[in-house]
């Protein structure tokens, strides 16, 4: 019998092969058009041709630990012990997974704000645990932090969060965090905070992880992605940071679902981390292609909603259609030639909107080519 019934094909893959399909252009999934740093592949490379193409440590590469724990360090204000609170996986969804894996057991409940990343909720579903959706305000896409009180009850084990937020592009505030610090206290909750947009934070913002806040992160894991960061999704790196009590029982787990990760990738990846420009100039390189993207789209009938970070842009489009989002999102694709995510996608029962999420990790030239034809409807 399944344990996941009613999962199917993920929107990510049904948009993808309906653009492939009509030759559209794929705003849709969340992946750049582009090449990652050619550096950082000759980094890799080197890796190869010096033999480093055996099985890496469980945790990863100390090298590279000790590399993200200078990057913290430095970021958050936070000390991070590289041997014992940082373990190296094959991408921010695995991490996300093997944290509930850890810690879930049938009954638990897990508290998820919707719109929400697709894994979240299976991954609670197939380790028995019970998800508790709480939807964000629209069209802020906020925490309303009242009705997170409400939903608490004893069997209450964890609350996720994810900031820079995807699909919606918001971010938490210091208010947030706030609230996050009293429950976390008032109820000894785990927090997973997904923070694989870390670096894509725009207008001068600044990325409130759960590691700037001590009384947060002792029970916390913050899983980041190094894909998503540095434009090489396919390489799916990712790692996950979490107070020793904690990780030492996530890599019990760790060491039976995949062992080790890619090892020339680890020794590329430290010494790229040994120049924090890589990463620091992330905001203004995302942030300029968001305002390019929009100043394309002036004179469309779609209607922007604030996008903070991540690099997704949420569009209205009450002003072309009265149609569902699914089926905007299909004729779109079908009619037009441009591809992108209908939200009601990240609901679980469907909440529609009528707000479809763009890509704007693109070339200048994709971005003008869509908006063109997004123009024209």
């Amino acid at each position: 019998m399944s344990k996941l019934p009613h999962t199917g094909t993920t929107i990510f893959s049904v948009m993808s092969a309906l653009a492939a399909e009509h030759k559209a252009i794929n705003l849709s999934q969340g992946f750049p058009d582009y090449d990652c740093s050619d550096e950082l592949k000759e980094m890799v490379n080197q890796a190869m041709q010096q033999g480093h193409n055996q099985y890496a440590p469980m945790p990863g590469l100390l090298q590279l630990r000790t590399a993200i724990a200078a990057k913290i360090r430095s970021l958050y204000q936070q000390t991070i012990n590289p041997d014992t609170d940082i373990t190296i996986t094959p991408g921010g969804t695995y991490a996300i997974y093997t944290a509930i894996a850890t810690y879930i057991h049938p009954g638990d409940e897990v508290i998820i704000f919707e719109p929400a990343y697709d894994s979240y909720i299976p991954n609670v579903l197939v380790n028995g645990g019970k998800p508790v959706l709480i939807s964000l305000s629209f069209p802020d896409y906020r925490i309303d932090w009242q009705e997170v009180r409400r939903k608490i009850t004893p069997r209450t084990r964890m609350i996720m969060v994810n900031t820079p937020h995807n699909p919606t592009g918001s971010i938490l505030q210091e208010e947030d965090m706030a609230e996050l610090e009293k429950l976390v206290a008032e109820h000894n909750l785990l927090v997973l905070s997904d923070e694989v947009y870390e670096h894509l934070v725009f207008d001068g913002a600044r990325h409130l992880s759960v590691l700037r806040y001590p009384a947060i992160y002792k029970n916390s894991f913050v899983v980041f992605s190094f894909g998503k960061v540095f434009h090489n999704t396919g390489w799916k790196m990712g790692y996950c940071v979490a107070p020793e009590h904690l990780m030492k029982e996530y890599r019990k787990v760790h060491q039976y679902l995949c062992f080790s990760v890619n090892t020339p990738m680890q020794y590329g990846l430290a010494e790229f981390l040994e120049t924090p420009a890589h990463y620091l100039e992330l905001p203004a390189f995302y942030q300029q292609k968001r305002d390019y993207f929009l100043e394309l789209m002036n004179g469309s009938r779609f209607t922007p909603l604030a996008s903070q970070g991540s690099y997704f842009q949420l569009m209205r489009y009450d002003q072309i259609s009265s149609e569902g989002d699914k089926e905007f999102a299909t004729r779109l694709t079908k009619e037009f030639g441009v591809a992108a995510i209908p939200v009601s996608a990240f609901y679980h029962d469907g909440k529609d909107d009528h707000v479809v999420r763009f890509c704007f990790a693109k070339k200048e030239t994709t971005l003008e080519q869509a908006a063109a034809r997004l123009r024209n409807i």
